[in-house]
């Protein structure tokens, strides 16, 4: 057989939600998007800040990559359908879509009140559903398609983010379920669980030098995650090397999820 000198990835189109970053920062979604870009695709910069999406694309077009930003919310599901629908106009086609939007807290099902249980899934299980719901039928149009979401090291290892866990656990069975749904359709349905990796969101909320460094050593590996490391494993899932992948789930955590016992460390797992 031969082995392709490339990704595959020339020519495509991927839309990225959640592909901006604070400031210049390099997160999960940014990360991708500039590592799909320099691939060769065709990138869609899906944020609610256009702003931050804007920055993400003009670092793209600086290396002369294709990128173009939309503002959305993707809990809404009018959103979630104009997004769809101007990246498929934008570029004629979608082959990508990378869902990486999440927020996080901590408490037990006793402390957490229903309304903050209720936004975290909307944020982080709803908007995936909808994401998918208005993209996949561009994707069926034109033959196929790959679709990553960002699920968690929670969802596999739970330490403490009771209603963050249940919904990343809720991300990797959704994800599974249209793997299979969506396989007649050549639509590949994978996940990638980040571990403690360094990115924007953490740094904005003043982790301590302390913590952080508790954080590299939770690694058996005793190395700091970055954005870049995810945006690579996405790339690749996205990617004609991840062919015959589908419904799958790679963890990306440096073995953090192999160690006996947790360290305690502060993080947007």
């Amino acid at each position: 057989m031969d082995i392709p000198s490339n990704l595959g990835l020339e020519g495509k189109v991927a839309v990225i939600c959640g592909g901006g970053a604070e400031g210049d920062g390099i997160g999960n979604g940014r990360a991708t998007a500039i590592l799909l870009a320099k691939a060769g695709a065709k990138v869609a910069i899906v944020d609610k800040n256009l702003e931050s999406a804007q920055v993400t694309t003009d670092m793209i077009q600086d290396f002369g990559g294709t990128s173009c930003t939309i503002e959305a919310d993707t809990t809404s599901e009018s959103d979630c359908k104009m997004l769809a629908a101007f990246a498929s106009k934008k570029y004629g086609r979608i082959d990508i879509l990378d869902n990486n939007i999440g927020i996080s807290h901590a408490a037990s099902v006793v402390d957490e009140t229903l309304e903050a249980w209720e936004d975290l899934m909307k944020t982080n299980v709803t908007n995936m559903f909808l994401t998918c719901k208005h993209v996949i039928p561009y994707m069926q149009e034109t033959g196929g398609g790959s679709i990553i979401n960002i699920s968690s090291i929670s969802a596999l290892r739970p330490r403490g983010l009771t209603a963050y866990s249940a919904s990343k656990g809720a991300v990797i069975s959704l994800s599974r379920a249209m793997a299979i749904d969506h396989a007649s359709d050549g639509i590949r349905v994978n996940c990638v669980a980040p571990g403690p990796v360094y990115t924007p969101m953490v740094y904005s909320e003043g982790m301590s030098e302390q913590a952080r460094e508790q954080r590299r050593l939770s690694s058996p590996m005793a190395i700091e995650g970055s954005g870049w490391d995810i945006g690579q494993a996405v790339t690749f899932l996205a990617s004609d090397w991840a062919r015959y992948i589908t419904g799958q789930v790679l963890v990306v955590d440096g073995g953090v999820t192999l160690t006996s016992k947790p360290r305690s460390y502060e993080s947007n797992l």
